[in-house]
Order: structure tokens, then sequence, then C-alpha cells
């Protein structure tokens, strides 16, 4: 790969999904992209480029989706699970009882692992969930890792990374050796192709947003241009959940911290202000397909 390759794929990557690589990273393109070239059928990656600057909206699709880091699993880092069975959801049973619904936004949402966690955290409540409307929309870039999120199914790996023994046998459906999450578990699941570099505003408003992982590979502005809009996503008096390598601090103040509570935020200024004394009606966005 050469220099002025390197540069042209940068750029690209960072315009088409916002991922800023640095100047010494070219042993991740190449581990990422020469078994993409192999599979296009061009000899290596200065090839591959050649045809996506000829304009092969195919290649650059498929070159983005294998630059995209998709690594997951089932209660990754624990604690912010802890936070939303602890802290997230006794406040939101509260908050909402007046009309008892809940919207929850995985962005980044990968092959499902979050987004499932969360159904099963929130099925696991039982009867102080009863008669509740629940919606989960995971987002991600990557149409594959969405079609695999959508079905549900595991391999006996995926599902030993984080997943209690006592949820799998509960949850899960054994088919050889893949695991499928239950049907009403995938229910509780909508999948959406999205870009978070492009209007999100469509998807609505939202009580929780799980966005982890994903802003560390965004430069400064960015990350300052997509908090500014989760706000806006979310409820006055909603939860933002952060990786434990991201942070609000020092790059905007649409968010505070949640005391005591690594990787979780709560709007701060008007939106909260207006969240003081008065539930906000739900705004649930046209879905497509529903």
């Amino acid at each position: 790969m050469t220099p002025p390759d390197y540069e042209y794929l940068r750029k690209l990557l960072k315009d088409h999904s916002g991922l800023d690589l640095s100047a010494d990273k070219q042993y991740l393109i190449e581990s990422r992209l020469l078994p993409l070239s192999r599979k296009c059928g061009v000899s290596g990656i200065s090839e591959l480029v050649q045809k996506m600057k000829g304009g092969s909206s195919s290649i650059i699709a498929q070159v983005v989706e294998a630059m995209t880091t998709n690594e997951t699993f089932f209660f990754r880092d624990k604690v912010p699970f802890e936070h939303f069975r602890d802290t997230i959801m006794p406040d939101v049973l509260k908050a909402r009882a007046g009309r008892k619904s809940i919207r929850i936004w995985c962005a980044a949402g990968s092959t499902g692992q979050e987004p499932y966690s969360l159904a099963m955290s929130l099925k696991e409540m039982g009867a102080a969930l009863a008669g509740w409307r629940v919606e989960i929309i995971a987002t991600d870039l990557s149409t594959e890792v969405l079609e695999k999120s959508k079905s549900g199914v595991y391999s006996q790996f995926e599902v030993q990374r984080g997943l209690p023994i006592q949820l799998l046998v509960k949850y899960f459906k054994q088919n050889g050796e893949l695991w499928q999450i239950n049907p009403e578990l995938r229910a509780m699941v909508q999948h959406r192709q999205l870009n978070l570099l492009h209007d999100f505003s469509q998807l609505g408003t939202f009580d929780v947003i799980f966005c982890r992982n994903v802003l560390i590979y965004f430069d400064q502005d960015t990350k300052i241009n997509i908090f500014g809009r989760l706000a806006k996503a979310m409820e006055g008096d909603g939860f933002l959940v952060l990786g434990a390598a991201e942070t609000v601090v020092g790059l905007t103040d649409v968010f505070k911290p949640f005391p005591d509570k690594r990787g979780l935020y709560r709007p701060s200024g008007a939106r909260a202000a207006s969240a003081q004394g008065a539930t906000s009606m739900p705004k649930f966005a046209a879905m497509a397909g529903r």
C-alpha cells in the first residue's frame, strides 16, 4: 500500500463513517482490507483503491464495513448493565409511570449482543413492566451486522462471552452448535441502518441512549456534533450511556456526568429543566415496515 493510497483511504473512511485514523494505522487497514481484496478478485489494496476511485460504490461500501469495528459480546463491561438495572430503570419506572412506555436506542448496536442484553434485563424485571410499551431500536452503519442481529443466531463461542448460563438456557434455543434467541426477545428489538454522521431525528425521542465504544474513533469536532444531536434525540430527563473510554467532559455541556456512575450521563440545561415536574409525551417516529 502506497502512502497516497493510505491517505485516500483515511479521507474516504472519515467522510463515510467518521473513522479518524492516525498516520500510523497502515497495519490496521492492511489486516482488514487484504482479505477483502482477495474476495473482490483484485491483487491488493492499491487495485482496490483504483476501483473505488473509478466510482465503485459497492466496493466503497464493503471497505467501510470491513473497517468498522464490530467487536461486542453479551453484557459487555457489566457496569453499564448494572447502571441500567439499578439506576436507570428505577428512575424511568417512576418518571414514566403515567404513560407506561420506554424507548431505548442502541447506537452502533453491531451484531445484537447489546440490544438483546438490554431486552433480557427488561424481561428479568418481570411484573414491574407489566402493561408497559417497550421499544428498543438498534442501529448500525453495517447492513451485514444488522442482518446477523435480526437473526439472533450466535455461535457457542459468542454465547459463552458474557452471557450467564441461566439466561442462555432461559432465552435461547440450541440448534446444533448454534443458539438462537427466542422470538419474544427478537420482537423487542427493531433494526435500522444508520450512519451517526447523518441526520437521525427521524428516529424520534428516547428515554435511554446507549452509544458505547463508537465515539472513540471520531475526531473532536465530530464528537461534539454528535453529542449535540444526541441531546436533541433524548427526553429532558433521559440517560446517555457511553463506553468506559468515552466522556463528554471537556467537549460539551449538553450532558452532565451522573454522580459516582462511570459512563452515565444526563441532559443538562434547558432540556433537563423542562423535564422537571412534568413528564413529556413520547414522540414515536414513523417506522418503516410497521
